[in-house]
């Protein structure tokens, strides 16, 4: 995470403020540090200083009256903060000494420091912030940007010690001065006569330890709805469904009011775990368990000899049984850590023993059928502690699909801790800045890839235990990788045994009773969303997957099935209106998506929220507050499938127009993720575009020591360019499952046994075997097979994407679509790409059209030998370009097209400009 405060840059997340009650704030983060800056607020200046950190900010926290906040070693020592007022947050370093007073001195390594009463703060209101930094860690960036100061001129002088032009200051040299000392640390002073400078709000969602994010959000409210209004403005044609639009809002409104009135809040309302399930307090444990239509419930487990009459459980008025277990004579638990618990309930349909619904972790003992919940509360020396903070949101979104379990080379269910270690270095190498797993919540079938989830609070136990997980998402965080979860709450396992269907004996507990509440296709259970403690538990869930394991946010599965009465079921959508907006749509899981992305938002602004939905379904990726659902991106969904129709036709037929047209059919400022395939065809039963385009020659002709095939050739040619185009144009976001990059030759098939149908038909098994869920990483990593080319081909398409940030530029424009030469040229950003589709044809002095003029070279190209190709392309040409409009561009320069290759040229003078523009100090 970083942070801007005049240029300079602090990537850190760090502790809390602590706040008076006159609003004054002071903080401070540990680190093996040497350096501290200081801010001051006054008369809307501020003052930065550098130097030796202190093992103390303030020698004595004792309280005394005074006006002032005092940093011992600056002003004299009388004056002390007030404790009444202000909690002082300690800065601990063991190597550190108090710097002493700085009044005209020298404070080592060159760092100068101009000191008048700038430690001094007044308590109206004004921020005191002290800051401790690595001088180490700092470094200058050239491709960062800064609030300047305004007002005067910037002074050239040489800054001594760091490589950076002295005309790249940003502080004005008439209220104050940089100096850069032998340490490379920085320090800068501005006066009290400063002009205002607008500075990132220093606010306590900023500045805290990742240990601390829990208790900052515990005290943090979801801001109240907005108008709803805004969706009008974007698209005017929506206020012709205005009726059914301004319902779905009102609904939305009128259950946050009831939610604030009857349970304190959102925030509050989404601390379901804290209440049911298994809670502990000094005294005991308590466990809570909706049940509405359960005629008596008792808990049963290792704890009791599984005797349903010692534990009893009583009910109130609303179905929640409870029961309160004391701490034995020695202050013990009642339940130890690792026992098995169940409910035990009489039902209308009998006897039923359930898995608590709120069960943070499950188990399937060796040669047993179904799950035991665990009571899960290791001794505090076990419990992981996260160390490293989260990501800061990336402006682009580089996606890295991946499953736990098949994440090995070997035919073995992989692990939490052995994916941390292998696989998370891999995607990092790679060049994608988000992992997103699947198959986290528990989940019985295996063979389910995890989207019929019976336990919806418990990580999935093949992998590993709850604190594995822990250390995967935190080693995730070191290396600058977010970690996105794939969450089910469009629907749930059919399983009775060890989910949530017929968990009371009834089909109407936690979801739609009837035909309503059954998806035919899925064979699983629809939720009721309209039902107050449906959404408890939905809420709940979500914001603890954050909370609890520090997840980034959520790709949200079957959002479609949701959001109609028909589930998107043998619908075909056009994208008329009327297809959105009418008595097909559910406003009650409308209503559950705007909450639930309301409150992630809310609570953690950073996280990031993926719907699939292939409907296409208006304001999806709107802000709640403007009216819309709230999601951050949509799952292009359709893309994959018209890659799949494409690749079903002869080269001849493949049309330019039509897969522009494919790529970029989005709605207006709501964001996409797109890929070119994901799991979802690598299934088996499906084919991966690799299979497509290569088939069985992949098994024999993929060495690099024998000979190609023309189908070989064309393959991997085509796969190359299918995956650049799709991330050229294809949205803000980008996708793959793991394997893919390098075209992962085989099929996905979970180890399963012969199934019998109730019709009688039997569906074969695979002998329960692994073979086919696995992948084989070794492949791609194999200098001597074609399948390296292609990984390191996506490999640097990553990179590109990093270095240019073309995905979410601003600037796109389609210059041409040449179904004759199957040619395509697009812009987005500084970036020109150029791609022939053409089978056989390759064309000299191809003119292309473009925005910026200068010289042009090339960043990537499909061709290049490392990528499998054959070197068509020279690296080192330079394209200049000439005037006169060409395709509608003001521009244009000549390039060279082989066949079946795509090339991306950047604007070099434009590239230079954008690096050196602004010059601040950063620290990585």
């Amino acid at each position: 995470m970083v942070f801007t405060l005049y240029g300079v840059w602090l990537p850190t997340a760090l502790s809390v403020p602590k706040v008076g009650g006159n609003g004054s704030m002071l903080c401070a983060i540990r680190r093996n540090a040497h350096v501290n800056f200081v801010f001051k607020s006054h008369s809307h200046s501020w003052k930065i200083f550098a130097g030796k950190s202190s093992d103390s900010l303030f020698q004595s926290s004792a309280a005394t009256a005074s006006d002032k906040v005092l940093v011992p070693g600056i002003e004299n020592e009388e004056t002390l903060l007030p404790t009444d007022e202000s909690e002082i947050a300690e800065i601990a370093s063991d190597d550190s000494q108090m710097s002493g007073d700085v009044e005209s001195s020298e404070m080592g390594h060159g760092t100068k420091f101009d000191a008048r009463d700038n430690f001094i703060f007044e308590k109206n209101g004004s921020e005191a912030i002290a800051v401790e930094v690595s001088a180490s860690d700092v470094e200058m960036t050239s491709s960062a940007s800064y609030e300047s100061v305004s007002g005067g001129d910037l002074e050239s002088s040489e800054l001594d010690g760091l490589n950076v032009d002295p005309s790249d200051r940003a502080f004005d040299q008439n209220h104050g001065e940089a100096i850069i000392g032998n340490d490379s640390t920085p320090v800068a002073l501005l006066d009290g006569d400063a002009p205002q400078v607008e500075v990132e709000k220093l606010s306590a969602v900023l500045y805290e330890t990742i240990g601390d994010e829990s208790e900052r959000v515990r005290n943090q409210g979801v801001p109240p709805p907005g108008t709803g209004q805004n969706i009008y403005e974007i698209d005017s044609t929506l206020s012709n469904y205005r009726g059914h639009l301004d319902y779905r809002y009102e609904q939305y409104k009128r259950t946050r009011e009831e939610i604030d009135k009857y349970e304190g809040g959102l925030e509050q309302f989404s601390r379901g775990y804290e209440k049911f399930g298994f809670t502990r307090s000094e005294t005991g444990i308590t466990y809570r368990e909706w049940a509405p239509g359960a005629k008596s419930t008792t808990l049963i487990g290792d704890f009791n000899n599984w005797n349903p009459e010692a534990t009893v459980m009583s009910c109130n008025e609303f179905g929640i049984w409870e029961i309160f277990l004391p701490n034995g004579a020695d202050g013990s638990p009642a339940i130890p850590h690792g026992s098995r618990v169940k409910i035990r309930m009489e039902t209308p349909s009998g006897i039923k023993d359930s898995i608590p619904a709120w069960i943070k972790f499950s188990i399937q003992a060796p040669r047993e059928i179904p799950y035991n919940g665990i009571y899960y509360d290791p001794p505090e020396e076990e419990k992981f502690v996260f160390t490293h903070p989260r990501p800061k949101k990336p402006k682009s979104l580089r996606i890295y699909e991946s499953h736990i379990g098949m994440s090995s080379k070997e035919p073995v269910t992989n692990t939490y801790a052995n994916f941390r270690d292998e696989v998370l270095p891999r995607i990092k190498r790679l060049g994608y800045n988000a992992v997103q797993i699947m198959a986290i919540q528990e989940h019985s079938y295996y063979a389910s890839f995890g989207y019929h989830v019976t336990n919806f609070f418990a990580p999935s136990s093949r992998f590993g235990t709850p604190e594995d997980l822990k250390s995967l998402i935190d080693k995730a965080h070191e290396l600058g990788l977010l970690v996105l979860m794939d969450i089910v709450h469009s629907h749930a396992s059919n399983n009775t045994l060890d989910g949530l269907n017929m968990f009371d004996g009834t089909d109407t507990c936690y979801f739609h009773s009837g035909a309503r509440g059954y998806h035919w296709m899925w064979d699983s259970r629809l939720f009721n969303y309209g039902h107050w403690e449906v959404l408890r538990f939905l809420l709940s869930n979500a914001r603890w997957w954050l909370d609890e394991y520090k997840f980034d946010g959520f790709r949200f599965d079957g959002v479609t099935s949701m959001m109609y009465t028909h589930h998107g079921l043998q619908v075909a959508f056009t994208g008329n209106y009327n297809e959105y907006f009418g008595f097909s749509t559910d406003v009650d899981a409308m209503v559950y998506l705007m909450l639930v992305n309301d409150l992630i938002h809310a609570l953690f602004p950073e996280a990031i929220t993926i719907g699939e939905d292939v409907s296409g379904m208006p304001t999806f990726c709107i802000p709640v507050q403007g009216g819309g659902v709230g999601f951050d991106y949509r799952l292009h969904m359709a893309v994959a499938d018209k890659w799949i129709d494409i690749l079903k036709k002869r080269d001849e037929d493949w049309q330019m127009g039509d897969i522009v047209y494919s790529l970029t059919n989005r709605r207006w400022k709501e964001k996409c993720v797109v890929y070119a395939e994901s799991h979802d065809q690598a299934l088996v039963g499906d084919k991966t575009i690799a299979f497509w385009l290569m088939d069985k020659d992949m098994y024999d002709f993929m060495a690099l020591d024998r000979p190609s095939t023309p189908l070989i050739d064309r393959g991997l040619a085509l796969h190359k360019m299918i995956r650049l185009v799709t991330m050229g144009l294809g949205g803000e976001g980008y996708l793959n499952f793991m394997g893919n990059e390098f075209g992962h030759p085989e099929w996905i098939d979970f180890p399963r046994g012969e199934q019998i149908l109730p019709d009688g038909r039997i569906i074969p098994g695979n002998n329960y075997s692994y073979d086919k869920c696995r992948r084989r990483f070794d492949l791609g990593d194999a200098d001597y097979l074609r399948y390296h080319g292609l990984q390191e081909f996506d490999q640097a398409m990553q990179h590109v994407e990093e270095k240019y940030g073309f995905m979410t530029s601003e600037h796109q424009y389609i210059s041409r679509k040449d179904e004759g030469d199957k040619i395509i040229v697009f812009e987005r950003g500084d970036l020109v790409f150029v791609f022939n589709f053409h089978w056989n044809s390759s064309y000299s002095d191809y003119r292309v059209g473009c925005l910026k003029e200068g010289k042009y070279k090339v960043v990537l190209d499909t061709d290049d030998p490392l990528y499998g190709g054959y070197s068509r392309i020279s690296h080192e040409a330079e394209h200049f370009t000439s005037e006169g409009l060409y395709d509608g561009r003001p521009h244009s320069f000549l390039v060279y097209a082989p066949c079946r290759t795509a090339v991306v040229y950047a604007l070099v003078d434009g590239e230079m400009e954008t690096c050196v523009t602004s010059d601040v100090v950063s620290v990585k």
